[in-house]
C-alpha cells in the first residue's frame, strides 16, 4: 500500500517511520535540531505547495527521508 503526501508524492506505507504535526513538534528544540540536520544533509523533501502542516519520516532502503506535507496529520492517517 502507498500513502499520497500531496503534489504527486507517494511513499510506501511499510517505509513510514512516523507522521508528525509540524506545529506541535517544532516547539521542541530536539525536533528543530533534527529537522535542521536533515535539511543540511539533503534528506528533506518539500512536497507542500503551501505552508507545510506535517512531516513524514521514511526509511527508504536504509536512507532516511523527511517529507514536508501541506496535509494535516489526521488527513494522512485517514488515507
Amino acid at each position: 500500500m502507498y500513502l499520497h503526501l500531496g503534489s504527486g508524492a507517494v511513499v510506501r506505507r511499510a517505509d513510514i517511520i512516523g507522521i508528525f504535526d509540524l506545529d506541535n513538534t517544532s516547539q521542541s528544540h530536539i525536533t528543530r535540531k533534527f529537522l535542521a540536520a536533515a535539511e543540511k544533509s539533503g534528506q528533506v523533501i518539500n512536497v507542500a505547495e503551501d505552508i507545510p502542516k506535517s512531516f513524514v519520516i521514511c526509511n527508504d532502503n536504509g536512507t532516511t527521508r523527511v517529507y514536508l506535507s501541506q496535509m494535516a496529520t489526521q488527513t494522512l492517517f485517514k488515507r
